[in-house]
């Protein structure tokens, strides 16, 4: 398991997180490859369909970035994301998936560093982790 790589699904926000990404890149901040980015218009529209979908589809890891509390272009987009993350993570566990493979992100658009922070923080997480027993069970 030393050589395991995990793949990390990052679903963003078109307003804040998927610029904090871009502004990551522009920076040439480093960030882990593993990170497969997902521009949505808005968190709040990410489904919990696409939440499972990516595990099914080879994730061993998945996160949901979002605008700042409070500052959402869609006036609480962020807000219902948060809340579907937080029953997905409960739904997880309940099917025998760690919870920590799912995780809410905000950030604004200017946080590069953050965005290139949080995707070496949790692919780090769930490097530890090992792969998704999804994939084992598949395997």
């Amino acid at each position: 398991m030393k050589d395991f790589e995990p793949v990390i699904v990052a679903f963003c926000c078109h307003y804040c997180a998927y610029t904090a990404a871009d502004m990551a890149g522009s920076k040439r901040l480093f960030y882990p490859s593993n990170v497969k980015i997902i521009r949505v218009p808005c968190s709040g529209k990410v489904d919990s369909l696409h939440i499972i979908k990516a595990f099914e589809k080879g994730a061993d890891g998945v996160y949901v970035a979002g605008c700042l509390e409070g500052d959402c272009h869609f006036k609480n987009g962020n807000d219902k994301a948060a809340k579907k993350v937080a029953h997905m993570s409960k739904y997880l566990e309940e099917i025998g998936i760690e919870p920590e493979r799912l995780e809410m992100v905000r950030m604004s658009a200017g946080m590069g560093e953050r965005f290139a922070q949080v995707a070496s923080e949790i692919t780090d997480k769930i490097r530890k982790l090992g792969p998704s027993p999804i994939k084992a069970a598949a395997a």
